[in-house]
Formats: structure tokens, sequence, C-alpha cells
């Protein structure tokens, strides 16, 4: 589990093929290995990957057909940008909100318009996802916890981002045109989960949910 307060920027080192369903990625960092293990999860871009090797400078992760097909990892070349950050730990605070790193979709950068003290990030995400976007609701944009400014009625969505997070992730090297990897609001998915399978037991109607903030 993470927190979508990203740790560092890394670099893509190199890609590596391993025949059609498997991708070696190894990545230049410096704060994310300082107690890295083998086996510990990495969040990169927003996509929980294992390290499979580490070195004073680098580690390298082994990402299967699965999430080369959902994720935006297996269009990563060397040099790239990437957002990093280690597994929450029990003692640690709770930042940012529940990141799992499992990626739900991929959406496309609408615009990234900057100005002084305020840049604000446009994203269409896939339609699948749109129900679970909702305004002033968290959302992770490449591993990013972010909260929804707006939402318009075409399912499109808007980020007011803060000159601290344009200058320490990613999102400087954004434009118009990218694909970023999304992961909605799992309390979303088990609210929705909840509704359809019918708990009136439990309290837990549409009215209730808006009386707790949601």
């Amino acid at each position: 589990m993470f927190t979508g307060l990203i740790e560092e920027v890394g670099q893509v080192r190199r890609v590596q093929r391993v025949g059609a369903n498997l991708q070696r990625l190894e990545i230049s960092a410096k704060t994310v290995i300082e107690d890295l293990a083998l086996g510990d999860s990495i969040n990169i871009n927003g996509v929980c990957q294992t390290a499979v090797a580490a070195s004073a400078g680098s580690f390298t992760v082994e990402s299967v057909a699965e999430t080369l097909r959902l994720t935006t990892l297996g269009r990563l070349q060397a040099g790239a940008p990437v957002n990093l950050e280690r597994s929450l730990r029990p003692s640690d605070r709770m930042g940012g909100h529940i990141v799992l790193g499992h990626v739900d979709g991929v959406g496309s950068v609408r615009r990234l318009d900057q100005a002084t003290g305020n840049t604000v990030l446009g994203i269409t995400p896939p339609k699948s996802l749109i129900r679970y976007i909702a305004g002033k609701g968290s959302i992770t944009v490449d591993g990013i916890s972010l909260t929804v400014a707006d939402v318009a009625p075409d399912g499109s969505f808007t980020i007011a981002i803060i000159p601290h997070t344009l200058a320490h992730t990613n999102l400087q090297q954004v434009r118009a045109g990218d694909d970023v990897n999304l992961e909605v609001d799992v309390v979303a998915r088990y609210v929705e989960r909840l509704l359809a399978a019918g708990t009136p037991s439990a309290g837990l109607t549409l009215d209730g949910l808006r009386d707790m903030g949601y």
C-alpha cells in the first residue's frame, strides 16, 4: 500500500524486452534504494512493482504482459522521468490517500496550463472510470495523490497542481496528448460493490453516505 506522496523522481536507465510477455526496467534512484531489499514493492508512475535487483544507484523490476497492457510502463524509454514511492510502513504518517498501485485505466492529458502559482491539469479518463470520479474526491495520477477540482459533463476532470507537486514529480514534463496511469479511490469501488450487493442492515445508503461526506 502507498500514499501517493512521491519520494523522488527517478530516471529510466534501461528497458529490456524478454520475449513477448516480459519487460525488465532498470531505474536510477537515490532515496527509494536507501533501504531497498529484493522483493520490496516500489510504486513506479502509479504501478506497484517488485524489485528483483538493486545496486548502489539503481534497481530493476520485471513487468508481465498484463501490466504492460493495462499501464504505460511498456511505453517508457531510456531517459524518461518516473515518479517513485516506497510502500507504506505501519509507523508512517498517512498523508495523501490509500493507494494500492493497481492501475484502473490509462487517461489522456487534455491540457496542462501553467501560470504563476496556479497550474491546472485536465484529463480525460476511460469511460469505465467516470462514475468513480467526483469533485473534491481523491484520484491517483501516475502515482501522485491528487484532489479532483471539477468534473465536466463528458467525464473529463481538472486538478489544481500546487508548485511543490509540480517541482517534485514528473508533471513538469507532461504535455497535452500524453497518457497517464489512473487509480480511482478504492473507497468508491467498495461503496459501489456494497450498494450493488444490497446492505440495508448495515445502514449503508446513499443518504447515509452523503451524511458521512462521501
